[in-house]
């Protein structure tokens, strides 16, 4: 359970750096990614993209605080990675994106996915014993 509770901020710093890239550097990003260029008021979108990355990164850091009590905000990023996941399997399975520029994005969701559901379990058992421990 220990390298558990890094969890949370791991996948916080994770995100507040995705946030960074497609705030400050968009199309640089993009093409680091070896996606297709594209017009420069993309950016504008991605800007967008980028306050959700950083609202949640720092949300990730809330969690980790107190976990039992924002296990909806926990599950909720579970569900942004398995979309996230979703998304990457269907744009690699229909061939419009290589596995080139989806593996590490893809693997990244899987991992963070797993990551959680073992920290969120870890989480609940802790909380169970903490009760069990008070009752005796």
């Amino acid at each position: 359970m220990k390298i558990l509770k890094f969890a949370p901020y791991l996948i916080g710093v994770s995100q507040l750096i995705l946030g960074a890239f497609y705030l400050f550097m968009p199309l640089g990003f993009l093409a680091m990614q070896g996606h297709t260029p594209v017009e420069a008021d993309i950016g504008y979108p991605l800007s967008m993209l980028a306050a959700r990355f950083f609202v949640y990164g720092v949300g990730m850091f809330y969690i980790a605080r107190a976990p039992l009590q924002n296990m909806f905000w926990l599950y909720g990023m579970v569900a942004i990675q398995a979309i996230d996941l979703a998304g990457g399997l269907y744009y690699t399975g229909t061939g419009i994106v290589s596995i080139a520029h989806s593996g590490v994005a893809m693997f990244n969701a899987t991992f963070f996915i797993v990551i959680m559901m073992a920290y969120s379990v870890g989480v609940k058992n802790q909380s169970g014993k903490n009760v069990a421990q008070a009752a005796a």
